[in-house]
Formats: structure tokens, C-alpha cells, sequence
């Protein structure tokens, strides 16, 4: 009796079929055909590879080969019976790569969301390739399209990606229009290099976040947060490096987590300037320049096209408007709050709604 879970279980019938045909001259008949398919399927279902069974097929026409035949009929039965039994396969082949691949992102999904009892994802990690015990961390890009695994930027960075990495156990899917790496925490270079390559596949039009790492696989979804959150701040504040690390902007998520206390802050400090001939804008983009040029007063007039007088000016309207020097040590600090803050709040294009302050 033939082993179950070697090649030569899905040849059941075919020497008998060759011999029949071939003596005959005869084509397979329909049900021959139909047999041979389901045949192929099952070996697709129980993983065996293509090319084992074609040699099992070879091997068992040599053997069952018929006596005074003519060859080019072996040949042409034998020939109709692998192509069948390859449509079967490819079919079935086809059905669990789809079944496989929707296993995969779902599995990604309950990951990134904190889904799912803890015990089942564990289960469910080993099988594609995570260890539940390690730490990991996630980088997501984010270019100017919105993408799908399918479309030739993913599939140029999964390739490089794994063609690098083939061994490692990292994970790599598209969520909401981003590209998304899954690596171990101490392998940052797989994710330093999943950034390099989705730059270059993207023309330099994409950004990259990368989150901390964060144990066990609850922390996936953590690292992915913090990734999102960077990006939202790096659109806010108008950062324009290629990559981004979480590690490195926690201080605008710890201003924005007390939303009311940052708009009480930007509405008090900042508010006055709404008085000034054209609005708040011009000395809040006066400010943003002015501290990000790192209070040099004549480097900053080169971002906003002033002369330094104009820019003195505007720092002078803005100490009378507020009360703040942004020159003065002591006032400069609370005032560089506030304007990040104004950033974070897209104000003022957005009103503020203070506390006490009706809508």
C-alpha cells in the first residue's frame, strides 16, 4: 500500500490508464480527465511539490510502459494525463496561496490592532515566522498614492526586502494605502533597510516612521501607533526627513495627550497675535522660523524672504502683542511650546475652543 504522503499516492490508475490508452490508440476519456485533475488537486493540498510528482509520473510510465506501443501514443497519453492532472494542481495550488495569503493578513491585522486572544496569536505566530517571546518593532511608509501588495513599488520593496533578508523573521504588508514592516527589535537594519528601499522605489516620495520596540505581540500594535502617530506629527509640524523615529518626537505626543490643556496654552500665549494687521500667520511663521533656525536672527530671515529688519519688526509686534520676548531666555521656552502646539492644532486655520470660552 502506498504511503499517503508520498508523490506516488496521486498516480492511483494511471498505469492501468496508459496501458488501456496507449494499446488502444485512443485520448483519455472525459472522466480519465477529470480524475487526473482531482488527483492534482489533492497533491496541491497536501504540499507536495511540482516537480516530485512529474519525476513520479516519469518513473511510473517508464515502468508501466506497454509492450509493442507505439511511443509517440505513450507519449501523447501520457502528455494528456500530466497536463490534467497540472490543471488540477495549479487550481488547488492557487485556491491555498489565496487561503494562505488572507490567513497571513488577517493574522497582521489582529496584530497591528491588538486583536484576538493572546494564546491563539502565539499559536498562529510561530506558523508565520514570529516569535512571541521577542521584541519587535514596526516601520510604516507612507508615500503620495495610496498601495496595494499588488501594485510594483510594494512588490519591488518586499522583493529587495526579502531577497536581503530571506531568513530573517519579518513580516511585510500594505494597511490603508502604507507599506508595513514587521522585524525583531534588535534588527533595526531590517528596517533601516526596508526604509532605504522603499525610498528608492517610491523616487524619494515616501516618509517612514519607525516605532519603538515593544515586547511580546501586543507590543506589534504599540510600535505601529507609535509609528501612525510620527507620521501625523511629521505632517503637522511640516518634518520633512525620509525617516522618522518615534523615539525621537515623544515630546509632541506628550504635549498633544492633554488636547484642552494644549489649546488653553495656544489660546493664552499665542492668541493675541489674531490682532495684528493680517492675522496671527504671518508672526507665527515669523516664530517657526525663528526658533527652528535656532534663535539666530540672521538666519531666519532667509526662510520667509525678510530682510533681518523686518524680521526684528515682526519679533518686536509679537513681544508687544503677547507680552513674551522670543529673544528673552525665560520667555522663549513657553513661547516655543506654544507654537509647536499651534502646529499640532493646525491653529490658526482651525479655531481654538478654549475652556470657558463658548464656541
Amino acid at each position: 500500500m502506498t504511503d499517503c504522503t508520498t508523490p506516488e499516492a496521486f498516480l492511483d490508475g494511471f498505469q492501468r490508464m496508459l496501458a488501456d490508452a496507449a494499446g488502444t490508440g485512443r485520448r483519455l476519456t472525459r472522466e480519465e480527465i477529470r480524475s487526473r485533475r482531482a488527483h492534482g488537486a489533492r497533491a496541491a493540498e497536501a504540499g507536495h511539490d511540482w516537480r516530485s510528482l512529474v519525476r513520479a509520473h516519469l518513473a511510473a510510465g517508464r515502468e508501466g510502459w506497454p509492450r509493442g506501443a507505439d511511443p509517440a501514443g505513450v507519449l501523447t497519453v501520457v502528455e494528456q494525463a500530466l497536463d490534467a492532472f497540472a490543471d488540477g494542481y495549479e487550481s488547488a495550488q492557487r485556491l491555498v496561496i489565496r487561503k494562505e495569503e488572507a490567513a497571513r493578513r488577517e493574522f497582521i491585522d489582529d496584530l497591528l490592532h491588538g486583536r484576538g486572544d493572546p494564546g491563539q496569536l502565539a499559536e498562529r505566530s510561530e506558523r508565520f515566522g514570529l516569535r512571541p517571546s521577542r521584541a519587535h518593532a514596526v516601520a510604516v511608509a507612507e508615500g503620495p498614492v495610496e498601495y496595494d501588495e499588488s501594485d510594483p513599488v510594494p512588490r519591488r520593496v518586499a522583493d529587495e526586502l526579502f531577497g536581503r533578508f530571506e531568513n530573517r523573521r519579518i513580516l511585510f504588508t500594505t494597511k490603508h494605502g502604507r507599506m508595513v514592516c514587521i522585524a525583531p527589535g534588535d534588527q533595526d537594519e531590517v528596517l533601516t533597510h526596508f526604509a532605504k528601499q522603499a525610498h528608492a522605489a517610491a523616487m524619494g516620495q515616501v516618509q517612514v516612521a519607525v516605532g519603538r520596540p515593544r515586547p511580546g505581540l501586543g507590543g506589534i500594535g504599540h510600535s505601529y501607533e507609535e509609528a501612525l502617530n510620527a507620521l501625523d506629527v511629521a505632517q503637522r509640524m511640516a518634518l520633512d526627513e525620509p525617516l522618522l523615529r518615534a523615539a525621537d518626537l515623544l515630546v509632541f505626543p506628550v504635549l498633544a495627550r492633554d488636547r484642552q490643556a494644549l489649546v488653553d496654552l495656544v489660546h493664552s500665549v499665542l492668541g493675541p497675535l489674531e490682532r495684528a494687521r493680517g492675522g496671527a500667520q504671518p508672526l507665527l511663521a515669523t516664530l517657526t522660523a525663528y526658533f527652528d533656525s535656532g534663535c539666530v536672527a540672521a538666519a531666519a530671515p532667509r526662510q520667509l524672504s525678510l530682510s533681518v529688519r523686518a524680521l526684528t519688526y515682526r519679533l518686536a509686534r509679537v513681544h508687544h502683542l503677547t507680552g513674551a520676548d522670543p529673544a528673552d531666555p525665560g520667555h522663549r521656552y513657553t513661547l516655543q511650546t506654544a507654537v509647536i502646539g499651534a502646529r499640532l492644532l493646525d491653529w490658526p486655520a482651525k479655531p481654538l475652543h478654549p475652556t470657558g470660552v463658548s464656541s
